[in-house]
């Protein structure tokens, strides 16, 4: 082996090094040194973002709605709406908004490298101001797209049906099915940095995948569901202890547990 490295020339032996796959600890220091980033920022900046991006996730159930209400009812149909989900995800990370379940992974590593007091406190009041933006955003989109004739008819009973079937579910299903969305992010979050020019078909795959499982993302469904309470078709209790509660928690475990600790286990072990 080392024979066949000396016949290489000092130019193939850095295209080698460029073409060969990057280590873990890379991947985990870019996303440590990211979380570094959000954690410096001050509590209106991650609020402005956080709204931005809870109204931005409206496009997700835009896009889905608009395609439900034009395919024909078929067991394929699914498989093509649900790409529509994608969108606010799109939006979203491309745009370099802050969304919570991206932030049940980055801000996690300096925490578990740190391990104090100041950095906890420090990553709580950034889930905080992120979850509540997201949330502030999620129902004002919400009350718009259900409440207004911006869009016909037809897409408005769209919307109130992906609404409907997101609240179907029993809190413990809600939360395994958050679980999954979480972990699917997170890891999500975890390949981005080195995904280079597929970071849209990344995107779109991982997300997806969660709406085609039906899995519960805390933002994207909590549109969903609100859309359903402001038009009275659901209550608010309902829709906050029998979805957002549940996926909240989900998520929080999937990013949290199931990614940020294994993957941050297998660089420090």
């Amino acid at each position: 082996m080392a024979e066949n490295e000396l016949q290489l020339s000092e130019a193939e032996q850095r295209e080698a090094q460029e073409r060969s796959s990057v280590t873990v600890a890379v991947v985990h220091e870019a996303v440590r040194r990211e979380g570094e980033e959000e954690l410096k920022r001050s509590s209106s900046a991650l609020a402005w973002s956080g709204l931005a991006a809870g109204l931005s996730m409206g496009f997700s159930i835009i896009c889905e709605g608009i395609m439900r209400s034009r395919l024909p009812e078929a067991p394929w149909s699914p498989l093509v709406s649900k790409f529509g989900y994608s969108a606010g995800f799109v939006l979203c990370i491309l745009g370099r908004q802050q969304l919570f379940t991206e932030n049940t992974l980055t801000p996690i590593l300096p925490l578990l490298h740190r391990k104090d007091r100041a950095t906890l406190l420090n990553v709580a009041r950034l889930w905080a101001v992120v979850l509540l933006s997201n949330l502030a955003g999620a129902l004002a989109i919400a009350w718009v797209l259900g409440n207004t004739g911006l869009f016909a008819a037809p897409v408005r009973g769209a919307f109130a049906q992906i609404g409907r079937e997101s609240l179907t579910a029993s809190f413990g299903l809600v939360v395994f099915r958050s679980i999954f969305a979480g972990w699917l992010l997170a890891m999500l979050v975890w390949v981005l940095p080195f995904a280079e020019h597929a970071r849209f078909f990344v995107i779109v795959a991982i997300t997806w995948l969660i709406g085609i499982a039906g899995f519960s993302h805390v933002v994207a469904g909590s549109i969903e569901t609100l859309l359903v309470a402001t038009t009275g078709a659901a209550s608010w209790l309902h829709v906050v202890f029998g979805f957002i509660l549940p996926a909240l928690i989900g998520n929080i475990v999937g990013g949290v547990a199931l990614v940020a600790a294994l993957n941050h286990a297998q660089v420090t072990t």
